[in-house]
């Protein structure tokens, strides 16, 4: 017999729409449907009611590769059960370990994706792993590696003076070469210079994510009177993605909010989370969304940017959307109501009257998570 779910009486947010509307949704087996099923089909009923229904939330920075990096954290703890259907690791694993990654995350409920580090090794020989141009993966053998891997979706490139040392722009003129003969995106990591953002940007091209962009630290993305230095300008008018990636140190309100008051270029929301900052200062992504919540981004807007846009950007054609056969993956959430407080990765504490919540999560129209 064939299986079907309906949602009911949902506030069901369309990010490909931006409209919010009361109604229901169909699922059968394990698609999106477009009307109500037969007589025959055995129908599950998940009410809904004083809830927000969204296609199933993509976090496109996290750090899940557990013993064998000091980062790693498990894939369930920050996907399924925080209404997160697909998490993608950020560069924890190199070409060397990607088969232990895969099997460590291949039984998570959550569906784990990658960005492969452009170092042999990853993060599993500790972090800086980048200050050496032999550490790097060689073409030939990403080549061979990504035919067999199709959970892999870009490269990671840490371009920050604690990771590459004397190595400076280098490592990431080789991610440019590797990653144009391979056609994939380029997620880098900005931070601390140098290299510096005039140095890292020009490199970019449409498609590459920069994480992290909204970091408080000097030599970010806006200049001392608070506007867009111009390579970050040319970056973005190019098609380059901004990403939030919270992280520990990599997260400021104030960034945030000068960037909201003068431009409204699209950007992603992800989390890097990873085991030591999970309590504090990330939480969730959930958790993330209630930051930008309070600051005044749209409620459709932030589903936008961690459904349609990271699903987009990764070229997931099966996710961010409620389209007619498509994957039906789903985040089920609630806004909780009443003053909590917040914290950047400044140290910067903000009251929030809202906050968001996960309620079920479902993949491929089953039931993974239910609070």
């Amino acid at each position: 017999m064939q299986e079907a779910v309906v949602i009911k009486n949902g506030l069901v947010i369309d990010p490909e729409t931006m409209q919010i509307e009361k109604k229901d949704l169909f699922m059968k087996d394990g698609k999106f449907a477009n009307s109500p099923h037969e007589k025959d089909v055995k129908q599950t009923e998940i009410d809904a009611a004083g809830c927000f229904v969204a296609p199933g939330f993509i976090d496109m920075h996290v750090h899940v590769f557990q013993d064998k990096t000091p980062l790693g954290i498990n894939p369930d703890l920050v996907g399924i059960k925080q209404g997160v259907t697909t998490i993608v690791d950020a560069g924890s694993a190199g070409i060397e370990d990607f088969p232990i990654f895969k099997e460590k995350t291949a039984k998570s409920a959550t569906e784990v994706l990658a960005f492969l580090n452009i170092s042999k090794h990853g993060l599993c020989n500790g972090l800086s792993e980048l200050d050496s141009m032999d550490k790097l993966v060689q073409l030939n053998d990403l080549q061979t590696c990504i035919l067999k891997e199709s959970t892999i979706v870009g490269l990671k490139a840490r371009m920050s003076h604690s990771v590459v040392k004397n190595s400076g722009i280098k490592p990431l003129k080789h991610a440019r070469k590797l990653a144009d003969a391979v056609d994939l995106p380029i997620m880098v990591h900005i931070g601390n210079a140098p290299p510096p953002l005039v140095e890292i940007l020009p490199l970019l091209k449409q498609g590459d994510i920069v994480t992290h962009a909204f970091h408080g630290k000097k030599g970010g993305i806006l200049d001392e009177k608070g506007t867009l230095i111009p390579e970050a300008r040319e970056a973005l008018n190019a098609g380059v993605l901004f990403d939030v990636g919270h992280g520990t140190s990599s997260f400021s309100y104030e960034v945030m909010k000068l960037y909201k008051q003068q431009y409204d270029y699209p950007f992603t929301i992800s989390t890097d989370i990873y085991l030591a900052n999970y309590d504090n200062p990330v939480g969730s992504l959930m958790t993330t969304m209630s930051k930008l919540l309070a600051l005044g981004f749209p409620l459709e807007e932030l589903v936008a940017a961690v459904t349609s846009k990271p699903a987009q950007a990764l070229s997931l054609k099966e996710q961010g959307t409620f389209q007619t056969g498509t994957r039906a993956d789903v985040t089920i959430f609630s806004i909780k109501e009443g003053e909590t407080s917040l914290t950047d990765s400044e140290g910067q504490q903000m009251i929030v009257d809202k906050l968001l919540t996960p309620c079920y999560t479902l993949r491929e129209g089953k039931v993974v998570f239910k609070k």
